[in-house]
């Protein structure tokens, strides 16, 4: 893994063929304007990755179960909960896509 802007902009490196072209990673990046949080690139956010991790260990488990994929499953599920959870009180708090805590 490296970082190309950190917080926003990785390259994976491929598993089999760590030499190969890499897989790049970008999450959405914001600036305060303000108040305002303002869009400086598009990309993804950390629920979505949760999400595709949740699916591929939901696959995974499914063809080869153990406990060990449920406990990482698990984590991966309450890692999803807070960030919602996070979310809604942002927006309770009406500061949700502004640059205040």
């Amino acid at each position: 893994m490296e970082v190309i802007v950190k917080g926003h902009k990785y390259l994976l490196d491929n598993f089999e063929n760590p030499e190969g072209e890499p897989q790049k990673l970008q999450f959405i990046c914001k600036e305060p304007r303000g108040d305002e949080l303002v869009t400086i690139f598009d990309g993804t956010t950390n629920e979505e990755v949760l999400k595709v991790l949740i699916d591929r260990m939901k696959h995974l488990n499914h063809r080869f179960p153990c406990r060990e994929n449920l406990k990482t499953l698990e984590s991966l599920e309450s890692a999803l909960m807070w960030l919602h959870l996070r979310t809604a009180d942002r927006q309770a708090r009406g500061v949700e896509g502004k640059h205040q805590e």
